[in-house]
């Protein structure tokens, strides 16, 4: 009796093995990634480096907490999160005419702690950066990385020892002159061309930021100023937020062909700006015809400050003149596309403007939260994923590499 319980056992134990093999499994669906999904992902798993923010300028008015949403703002950390953003370049900007009060230096100096105190309010979150190798140990920590860049060499105030100064303070690049011509460089917004070019002062200076590890940024600049900068340097240089100038004919802020493929040649990058008349012609027409009328407005108005000006001025004018001709993203993807045809995928990145082009963003890149957007364009343009991955930090990170290789190899 006992052997025929245990044979009965088994041939039951068979039978549900059996019907447990016989069991229909669920297939698995293979998972098709959207586009969106696609562009989400390579955001969220990108170093994505921004050359260009004015954060620091705005803070300088009103030091706002930016670890919560600022709706005013083009850039605070949610937004940054949700855009996938973690290597912001904090604009060091000082107003041209500064430099006449000789007050660049110390203006300079007051941007810088206003970055300094972002890392030490939010030390979990941000950190400053003054390498390649703290943004990739930052980017693998979950923080966000806040390398500086000199936006007008005017501090620099006519000592070549400045430029070390500021090199300790975390200057990574330094655009040599902005709205006006300085002690350094003429700029492409002055008719007045004091140097033909690059004094003899910016002329060391682009000297000693190669030797010292600073990339030298060419936005801004004259074309004469641009083309000796490129004959004088012997690391690649960068155009920290400018566009292509095929689409803006005459705009000697943006670059033209010729100038595009001479800084490939140099092993560089251009780095793409959003704001609208940088984009397109249309949008540049209106930009030239408003401030020209903001001028007239404020002189005829001195109780305007230069704040009214740029944020409330501008619907004043469109009460009278028509609306805003914004780019679209399809127009700011026109740029890239176009770089990549004239040099190739290796020399194009990101340089945004925000918090420096007022409203003239264009729709799906209003702020930092819109990098998928972007990506999701590039998708939709036959991008691979290497070649976006490029595009939104590798190349400029490349670049500032070879610069930091370049100073090491000076020194020894």
């Amino acid at each position: 009796m006992p052997r025929f319980l245990s044979l009965a056992a088994a041939l039951l134990l068979g039978l549900q093995l059996i019907a447990c093999s016989k069991s229909p499994v669920p297939a698995t669906e293979p998972q098709i990634e959207s586009t969106a999904e696609q562009a989400q992902r390579i955001a969220k798993t990108s170093i994505i480096v921004d050359t260009h923010i004015d954060l620091p300028m705005r803070l300088a008015v009103v030091n706002s907490d930016i670890t919560k949403e600022q709706s005013r703002y083009d850039f605070d950390y949610p937004k940054a999160l949700a855009g996938g953003l973690n290597v912001p370049f904090m604009s060091v900007y000082t107003a041209a005419e500064l430099e006449a009060e000789g007050k660049s230096k110390e203006k300079a100096e007051q941007i810088i702690a206003i970055v300094e105190d972002i890392e030490e309010r939010w030390p979990d979150k941000f950190r400053i950066a003054r390498s390649t190798a703290d943004v990739r140990e930052q980017f693998a920590a979950g923080l966000m990385s806040l390398p500086m860049g000199m936006e007008n060499g005017a501090p620099i105030e006519g000592d070549l020892e400045n430029i070390q100064y500021f090199y300790d303070r975390g200057i990574r690049y330094i655009t040599l002159a902005h709205s006006l011509s300085n002690h350094l460089s003429d700029s492409s917004y002055d008719d007045e061309r004091k140097w033909n070019g690059l004094s003899p002062l910016g002329k060391q200076a682009v000297t000693e930021m190669n030797r010292l590890g600073i990339m030298v940024d060419v936005s801004h600049l004259s074309d004469e100023a641009f083309w000796q900068v490129l004959e004088l340097t012997t690391a690649p240089v960068i155009a920290s937020h400018s566009s292509a100038r095929h689409f803006t004919p005459g705009a000697e802020r943006n670059m033209n062909d010729e100038m595009i493929k001479a800084l490939a040649e140099n092993g560089g990058v251009i780095q793409i700006n959003f704001g609208s008349y940088f984009i397109t012609q249309e949008a540049r027409e209106y930009g030239s015809a408003l401030s020209k009328a903001a001028k007239i407005y404020q002189a005829d108005h001195p109780e305007a400050t230069s704040t009214f000006i740029y944020t409330e001025y501008p619907a004043i004018y469109a009460a009278e003149n028509g609306a805003y001709p914004y780019a679209d993203l399809d127009d700011v993807l026109d740029h890239f596309d176009h770089v990549v045809s004239l040099v190739g995928v290796d020399h194009v990145g990101i340089g945004s403007d925000y918090e420096g082009v007022g409203d003239s963003l264009p729709d799906g890149i209003k702020n930092v939260a819109g990098y998928p957007n972007l990506i999701a364009g590039l998708l939709g343009r036959g991008y691979s994923e290497d070649d976006i991955r490029k595009i939104l930090g590798e190349n400029l990170l490349r670049v500032w590499r070879q610069v930091e290789e370049h100073a090491a190899a000076a020194a020894t």
